[in-house]
């Protein structure tokens, strides 16, 4: 009994590990999403984000992994067009920690004065957009959104922006129910 507890205490741990980033979905009720079937990517566009050309690189061997996955095929002339872009912003937490000591009085050890101590934490966060365009018309059709913190070794980069990828267009396409 106790085995079954700690391994479904550290796989609920493994869960929430996971859900890291934090996705928003927006899309245009009225597009024919399941007749799209090819897509490219929009150079003009993504020349412009504000990262390096390897992280540009990564994310766009992402997403096209992550679409291919969902059965579409890259093409010259597409269907849609993706473009994506980046804002990223430093987080500083400050935290005051009161102590209180539990032998009779308030601060470190005995006696009548409060402690206390002040932690501060940087962090990396992140936003990453993808738009999905329909290159008919060239209005966008589509756009998800992933925040999360940027926190990761140059060796789990990729993996960290597959998990920033995968997660916004796992919400691609919609599932549009027919009207009654």
């Amino acid at each position: 009994m106790k085995n079954k507890i700690t391994y479904l205490l550290a796989f609920v741990l493994f869960l929430t590990s996971c859900q890291s980033v934090r996705v928003a979905v927006d899309y245009d009720k009225s597009a024919q999403f399941k007749s799209f079937k090819t897509f490219g990517f929009l150079k003009e566009g993504i020349d412009r984000a504000k990262i390096n050309d390897l992280d540009k690189r990564r994310i766009l061997r992402s997403i096209e992994t992550v679409l291919i996955e969902k059965g579409f095929t890259m093409s010259e002339t597409p269907d849609l067009i993706i473009n994506f872009f980046t804002k990223e912003r430093q987080q500083v937490n400050i935290y005051n920690n009161n102590r209180f000591n539990y032998f009779g009085g308030m601060g470190y050890g005995w006696g009548p004065f409060m402690g206390s101590q002040v932690n501060v934490s940087n962090s990396q966060q992140g936003t990453l957009f993808i738009d999905i365009i329909e290159t008919n018309n060239k209005e966008l059709i589509w756009q998800g959104v992933g925040k999360g913190s940027l926190t990761a070794s140059v060796n789990k980069k990729e993996e960290l922006i597959h998990s920033f990828v995968t997660s916004i267009l796992e919400n691609y396409p919609p599932e549009i129910k027919a009207k009654p």
